[in-house]
């Protein structure tokens, strides 16, 4: 058996209508899965799922912060699709802002959609998966799980924050054969970072600024994030649970960070 094959396996994928989210599950459904596309904005999605992948696509409107249309649409899945096996929890958003800048109602809402959001579909669809002997579970976090850029207090806390959601869940229900790990993006070019690229008076030093952070000098392509998203919610990774993955370029290898490479100690003699 090819362990990269989903059939017969269903899938959840937050965030699915753009960006890692939508490479994730156009993968899942290349290797033969059953997936539930779930997006706030899913006019487009369902439009691409009905003409492609009709028999194997279903698209839910959804606004992940919303734990009770959350329920309803897992419940809508599971009853439609005959269960849930995999969750892929890529919805996510992003803010600025420092302790002084931020307001309460963003980081209400940033947290409600990075990190709440985690809890309520791992809340709905983990009965589900005891009903099928196991699952995995893959939240999406960010390299700023691990460490912060400045001016960014709300998305850092809730990306910190879901790391200890997913060690939690994979603590607490390894024994029922649910798996849960967290990969962490760097910088990937998706619709989000071209849309805070876009917030800046120079947008191409941005975008540039961004390639160089990572050691490939470049930023990443959302398949390539996504692909470590399938290997973690494949039966390749049987024997994974409670890891944290990152998909960065090697952005968080340098002491000091590329720039400091370039300009700092330990330079080119």
């Amino acid at each position: 058996m090819n362990d990269l094959d989903f059939h017969g396996k269903i899938a959840v994928v937050t965030g699915g209508a753009s960006g890692i989210g939508r490479a994730t599950v156009e993968a899942l459904i290349a290797r033969g899965g059953s997936v539930a596309l779930l997006d706030k904005g899913a006019a487009d999605a369902e439009e691409w799922i009905n003409k492609s992948h009709r028999s194997q696509g279903l698209v839910v409107a959804v606004d992940v912060s919303d734990s009770e249309a959350v329920q309803i649409a897992v419940d809508r899945v599971a009853n439609e699709l005959g269960g849930i096996d995999l969750l892929c929890h890529c919805a996510g958003i992003q803010s600025y802002g420092n302790a002084e800048s931020t307001t309460v109602e963003d980081w209400r809402k940033t947290l409600a959609v990075d990190l709440d959001s985690a809890f309520y579909m791992a809340h709905a669809v983990i009965p589900f998966m005891k009903r099928r002997d196991g699952g995995s579970i893959v939240l999406t976090g960010s390299t700023q799980s691990l460490v912060a850029h400045r001016n960014s207090m709300a998305y850092v806390a809730g990306k910190h924050g879901l790391l200890g959601v997913m060690r939690s869940i994979a603590v607490d229900f390894a024994s029922f054969g649910i798996r849960c790990n967290c990969v962490l993006p760097g910088a990937i070019d998706t619709p989000m970072i071209r849309w805070s690229v876009a917030r800046e008076p120079d947008p191409e030093r941005v975008l540039a600024a961004c390639s160089s952070l990572a050691l490939l000098g470049r930023m990443g392509r959302p398949e390539e994030a996504a692909n470590l998203n399938i290997f973690l919610l494949s039966e390749m990774a049987s024997y994974i649970t409670g890891a944290v993955m990152v998909v960065d370029g090697g952005q968080l290898v340098p002491c000091g960070g590329t720039g400091f490479q370039r300009t700092g100690t330990g330079g080119d003699e």
